[in-house]
């Protein structure tokens, strides 16, 4: 069996739940081809397990001073080499197409009559969810951006038949048991590497590990800066205490399968982080800091208890779904997954 899948790298969460969907494959026995789109590829970093990956343009939403902006989205995104792009892409010799809100694989499937799956947190909101209100420029953006034919939606708990538990890459969930609870690990690629300084430096006795897409690897006193690494990021959110981070769905469930203390602070202006807070909060899965704060941080580094769920190994089983030719139902899969999810409380 032969996939194309499509991997949106605006974020680094589409990335990492792509990785763990590579392994997967190679597991069971599927040939992958992937095209990645969303960055330029000079800001790509770890992308060996994608080897010989196919690259395009893409789209991305513009973010200005730690919010995305509509207008400049609407006219900084290349339309017409992204509409050259979907054209050209020839689908033919895949027997399965899934796109990961990527939208030049789900385009191209949709003009070429093909059937693409969507797999990830976006699609989970193709229908209702509890508790979201989306209006419908939300809905449109939604569900028009990266259009697939079959949803495999994600989310934190049960929430409807086309949702499945999270995709967490479960080798390094392994690997966490070195996890020494030394440092915070923060990660707020949008915001500028002065307002992450000016929130920390109140808290001289913590010791904080920040990744930033402009960090180069340096010290000041009691916060340590590393450039982007996915290898190194991993292994210092095994050892974190807890995780500061913007409202991404993938870092959230890696911190709560970690069983790491987590503080959000959502992107404003971008619909799926605003979602994302508001519901972690809800669940008791999080504190959310809408704007950086040190009240906010300093009220978080005093809560002592900490959540842990257990999801299943979900790219194994997505593999295997398709392998078997997608006979089992989305919903019936999605029974099956729940089924196996797992939550206990953490006291420090």
């Amino acid at each position: 069996m032969r996939v194309l899948l499509g991997i949106q790298a605006t974020g680094n969460g589409h990335i990492s739940r792509c990785h763990a969907l590579a392994d997967a494959f190679q597991q069971v026995g599927i040939e992958a081809d992937y095209l990645v789109s969303g960055r330029p590829r000079e800001a790509l970093f770890d992308m060996q397990r994608f080897a010989g990956f196919q690259y395009r343009h893409g789209l991305s939403f513009q973010v200005q001073q730690g919010r995305v902006s509509l207008t400049q989205t609407l006219r900084q995104n290349p339309w017409r080499q992204f509409w050259q792009d979907v054209n050209r892409l020839d689908l033919d010799a895949y027997d399965a197409i899934l796109t990961d809100f990527e939208p030049v694989t789900a385009w191209a499937a949709k003009r070429q009559g093909r059937a693409a799956i969507g797999i990830g947190r976006q699609y989970a909101f193709f229908n209702d969810i509890a508790g979201v209100n989306m209006g419908p420029l939300q809905k449109l953006i939604t569900r028009r951006f990266a259009p697939s034919a079959k949803a495999l939606g994600m989310h934190w708990t049960a929430a409807n038949e086309h949702v499945l538990p999270p995709i967490i890459h479960h080798r390094q969930l392994a690997s966490s048991s070195a996890a020494n609870n030394s440092h915070y690990l923060v990660y707020l690629p949008f915001e500028s590497l002065t307002a992450i300084q000016q929130l920390l430096q109140a808290f001289p006795l913590q010791r904080f590990h920040v990744f930033h897409p402009a960090a180069k690897r340096c010290s000041d006193g009691h916060i340590e800066y590393f450039p982007p690494s996915r290898q190194g990021f991993a292994e210092h959110f095994a050892g974190a205490r807890g995780i500061i981070a913007n409202a991404g769905f993938e870092t959230s469930c890696e911190a709560l399968a970690s069983g790491k203390r987590l503080l959000v602070r959502p992107l404003a202006g971008q619909f799926e982080q605003q979602v994302n807070a508001q519901l972690l909060q809800r669940y008791g899965f999080a504190e959310v800091m809408p704007q950086l704060s040190q009240q906010a941080l300093a009220q978080w580094l005093v809560a002592s208890n900490s959540i842990r769920i257990s999801w299943p190994n979900v790219a194994l089983a997505v593999a295997e779904w398709l392998l078997a030719g997608q006979r089992q139902s989305v919903a019936q899969l999605a029974s099956e997954l729940w089924g196996k999810m797992e939550q206990q409380a953490i006291a420090a």
